[in-house]
């Protein structure tokens, strides 16, 4: 079942991606200009030009993006005693890395950053690793722990120190599969992942009965008196493709039961 939800989110990501669904309107609209319907090309080539423009000088990627980035924040004070620090996979762009042999960061590197911040104020804390990949041509290679063990050992992370799991496949399977290998299942983790992804990951991780504490990376909005309208088709992608996937994937995870809220505001024991 888990395989077959994963799946049909590949897909359906297909035709949801706000950029792909911008091309699939051009392709038809321009399919049917080559038959001379005009009218009919009309019908998806002027909202595919009016999504592009409004995508092309409006940031709107941030306004869908910034309530995500704000739900959670990293505490003032961090908390003397962790029993762990749980880094969800994503910030490694596997078939970058496999295609040139080395380890390549993606869009989503800070994750290791702050887990690199972590181990730092906790010492003796084990990182406990968990992301697949998220590719269906890539699967169950075990390549992602092995590319993670990599990143973080040359951030100086002791190896010893490294708890992987590396089948996962999304945020669902990350705390599915990891739960069994934390330290203390009791006890209390640090979160690291990308801040607009907090929300859903604190929801599986509240199902799960997992307590976590939030210390969200890798933001993609800009602060209001930054935000201004430019021409920047690639940037303004940037928030609005992940934005809109995880407001999607809110909904999804709510409505399958994988989180209790739609919208999670606290921690399991907040």
């Amino acid at each position: 079942m888990d395989s077959l939800f994963f799946m049909v989110s590949k897909i359906a990501w297909a035709f949801l991606s706000p950029s792909n669904i911008i091309l699939i309107l051009l392709i038809l609209g321009s399919a049917f200009l080559l038959f001379n319907k005009i009218h009919s090309a009309k019908t998806f080539l002027l909202p595919a030009s009016l999504a592009g423009l409004i995508v092309l000088i409006f940031p709107i990627g941030d306004l869908l993006i910034q309530p995500l980035e704000q739900r959670f924040q990293a505490p003032e004070h961090l908390p003397k005693k962790i029993d762990g620090i749980i880094v969800l996979g994503g910030g490694e762009d596997l078939k970058r890395s496999l295609s040139w042999g080395r380890p390549e960061l993606g869009l989503g590197g800070d994750r290791y950053i702050g887990a690199k911040e972590l181990t730092t104020h906790y010492p003796k804390a084990p990182v406990i690793f968990t992301g697949g990949s998220g590719s269906m041509q890539l699967q169950n290679t075990e390549k992602e722990g092995n590319l993670a063990r990599q990143l973080l050992t040359t951030l100086g992370i002791a190896d010893k120190r490294l708890i992987i799991e590396s089948l996962s496949r999304n945020t669902y399977e990350n705390f599915k599969f990891s739960k069994g290998l934390l330290p203390d299942g009791n006890g209390t983790y640090f979160l690291v992942t990308s801040a607009y992804h907090m929300p859903r990951a604190v929801g599986v991780a509240n199902e799960e009965n997992i307590h976590v504490i939030p210390y969200p990376v890798d933001y993609r909005s800009n602060s209001d008196e930054l935000r201004t309208m430019d021409v920047d088709f690639f940037d303004h992608l940037k928030s609005l493709e992940p934005a809109w996937r995880e407001w999607i994937g809110l909904t999804v995870y709510y409505l399958t039961g994988k989180t209790s809220d739609w919208f999670p505001a606290t921690t399991q024991k907040g």
